[in-house]
């Protein structure tokens, strides 16, 4: 007789516990995992012919909580428990996992032990790897690149004590020889990013590569949980966002925009999100927002606009606005380093016959007019100069759920200038308009409609891209800008419950 071990009630949840450690390669509680779980068709748990494959395997816990809804779906086509735990595990579960120590913790997570072919298995395999590959792979370097993953040579040409972050599902032309089989359901949380080499903290993104090399395997359904940064594109990912927003599969999306209440303890610029992919049911998306602990759902197109909005209760808004057909403030903002002078440039603090003050993130100088490189036609005007990092840490709303969005306006004189940590949003000979246009963007009106481009902690000038510019020559308040637009009271309080005060 088998001893039903996989019911034993663990206290705490190892998984749960795992799921708060901070990780670039960020660990699912299974709370989430089981809402993922919950947009597939509930008949798959009774279908012993079923086959569910998760590419990036961490904690194993993806597919242990399948595994507990088959061991219930499957009683009576299965009704033996012995018998029910050996096809389940070597018939319908299958993994590849992301490194050797996460093989050992996911086969320890799913058979109870990390080498299946022991007797401590709750199946016996022939193999001590079970259904659960891992292989060290190698990076193929072209030009000092991964020609499959984009890693840096100087970042990952490794030796063999140290992990290559190659990881084995996107490191192959040809995925569906991995197992030589199809799958119904490919589901996971794939690895986020890898360091890029550049300057800081920088890496390029890497979880859209796993989905793209799962839709080339044609499951039935594919759900993973990602960054939600591929909503408005970006480094690396502006093919991806329009692949996305264009595929009619996509059918269910939820989204995180605070990644804490989805990942307790993890900092995650942007939030996260997991969607649900229906290879033969195309239709509209069904998008349901999560802010503390509140939750909206609404069905939408996801093409509608060209960066895609998150908020539900933000469209009806926008649509009011854009009714107007009024240009864009992006019109206005300027591009990346207005003048040409990195973040950590500091000037010199006498000004001598450096006559323009420079601003930067640490203090205030001076520099000459010859070493101005670019907007130069700025240099003489007045102007509104905003920090390029937003206001909230990792894109998080403070304790009471609002946000502020941006963190450090400055009003410049003429002859003066800013470094690379600062975006110019508005220039103008006249200094009334320019100050007209700091009133606006203190509105909450103006930094609600920022707030709906935004995807991670860098504002840029395409974030501008809802925010309708205005007549400066008069000033703007948010009672204003709500009747002139026609806002309703519903529309106003959400905005006021969404933006702070700016002080």
């Amino acid at each position: 007789m088998a001893v039903d071990r996989y019911n034993y009630s663990y206290n705490p949840d190892v998984l749960s516990c795992l799921a708060n450690l901070s990780s670039d390669e960020v660990f699912t509680p299974p709370t989430v995992v089981n809402q993922m779980l919950d947009l597939l068709p509930q008949s798959l748990w009774s279908d012993p012919t079923t086959t569910f494959l998760d590419p990036a395997c961490k904690s194993g816990v993806f597919l242990r909580e399948i595994s507990k809804r088959l061991l219930e779906g499957l009683k009576e086509r299965i009704p033996d428990l012995q018998t029910r735990i050996d096809h389940i595990f070597q018939k319908q579960l299958y993994g590849i996992a992301i490194t050797e120590l996460t093989s050992l913790l996911s086969r320890r997570s799913l058979y109870c032990s990390k080498y299946p072919n022991s007797r401590y298995s709750i199946t016996a395999f022939s193999e001590p790897s079970g259904n659960i590959q891992f292989h060290r792979i190698e990076h193929s370097w072209r030009n000092g690149r991964c020609v499959f993953c984009g890693a840096t040579q100087s970042e990952y040409d490794r030796g063999l004590e140290l992990e290559t972050h190659a990881y084995g599902f996107i490191h192959t032309v040809y995925p569906e020889e991995l197992f030589n089989m199809k799958f119904d359901v490919i589901i996971g949380n794939p690895p986020y990013q890898l360091s890029d080499g550049g300057a800081g903290a920088s890496a390029r993104p890497i979880y859209h590569i796993f989905i793209e090399q799962a839709k080339k395997l044609q499951p039935r359904y594919l759900v993973m949980i990602t960054p939600s940064r591929w909503f408005a594109g970006g480094k690396g990912l502006d093919a991806f966002r329009r692949e996305m927003i264009t595929d009619k599969r996509i059918r269910r999306i939820v989204d995180y925009a605070n990644a804490k209440e989805c990942f307790p303890g993890i900092s995650l610029g942007g939030g996260v999100n997991y969607f649900l992919w229906d290879r033969d049911n195309p239709g509209d998306c069904m998008i349901t927002n999560v802010l503390n602990n509140n939750l909206s759902t609404k069905i939408r197109d996801l093409n509608e606009f060209p960066i895609f909005i998150r908020s539900n209760e933000a469209i009806g808004i926008i649509h009011k606005i854009r009714a107007f057909a009024e240009e864009s403030f992006s019109s206005t903002v300027s591009s990346r380093n207005p003048f040409g002078f990195p973040s950590n440039h500091r000037g010199f603090k006498k000004s001598d016959i450096r006559q323009i003050k420079i601003f930067s993130s640490g203090d205030a100088g001076f520099v000459s007019d010859d070493e101005v490189i670019q907007g130069k036609e700025l240099v003489d005007q007045h102007k509104l100069m905003v920090s390029k990092l937003i206001s909230e840490h990792a894109g998080e709303p403070d304790k009471n759920g609002m946000f502020k969005v941006l963190s450090k306006m400055l009003l410049l004189e003429p002859q003066e200038v800013c470094t690379d940590s600062y975006l110019i949003v508005y220039s103008s000979k006249n200094n009334i308009e320019v100050e007209n246009c700091f009133g606006y963007l203190c509105s909450r009106f103006a930094r609600f409609l920022l707030l709906q481009a935004i995807t991670s902690i860098n504002l840029s000038k395409e974030k501008f891209i809802f925010v309708p510019l205005q007549d400066f020559s008069k000033p703007w308040t948010d009672e204003k800008l709500y009747t002139k637009y026609g806002l309703d009271e519903k529309e106003i309080a959400f905005i006021e419950s969404t933006i702070r005060p700016w002080n």
